[in-house]
């Protein structure tokens, strides 16, 4: 596995993470039409890249994409389900499901905190909404991140990018673009 910047030509797999994600307990609770379709998600990727957003994708030894984290600031008009303020981004992570449970989403995150704090407009803090019972909790309570509110039945979750230890370079292969 290795682990490279997203790219604009990632937007389709992009799109079907984020599918991945809204659908992270294995119930199909959106199809892929519904989450385009639906507003207040398909604001994570429309017209993905603008400036400011920045992401990571994991690839298989063979060069298949497996896996994606990235952020995107959302404006205070237009929250995100883990929106703390405009100038925070909000993250994405998902793996395709059969690539779930070996550390990879370890080293997609521990990428993205890197690309946080090292990139050309290093951000302070990261947010991000994690579903009760989903076990990704325990991966970013790990990481650092603190919970500071509550929406529904989602806890928001907040990383100080800037205090936060430079995560050890994983133990994944990292390639450049």
């Amino acid at each position: 596995m290795s682990v490279r910047p997203a790219v604009a030509g990632d937007a389709d797999f992009l799109w079907r993470i984020l599918l991945e994600a809204y659908n992270w307990n294995g119930e199909q609770r959106l199809t892929a039409e519904r989450l385009a379709a639906d507003p207040r998600a398909a604001r994570y990727l429309v017209g993905w890249p603008r400036r400011h957003d920045f992401g990571v994708v994991a690839q298989t030894d063979a060069g298949e994409p497996m896996g994606a984290a990235w952020a995107r600031r959302l404006p205070g008009s237009e929250p995100g389900y883990g929106f703390v303020a405009p100038d925070v981004p909000e993250l994405t992570l998902g793996l395709l499901p059969e690539h779930r449970g070996r550390g990879y989403g370890r080293a997609l995150m521990e990428a993205l905190i890197r690309a946080a704090a090292e990139g050309p407009a290093p951000v302070a803090r990261l947010s991000l909404s994690v579903e009760d019972g989903n076990p990704a909790v325990h991966l970013y309570t790990a990481l650092g991140f603190a919970r500071v509110g509550r929406n529904g039945d989602s806890d928001t979750m907040v990383l100080d990018v800037q205090s936060c230890p430079a995560p050890p370079a994983s133990r994944f292969d990292e390639v450049g673009e």
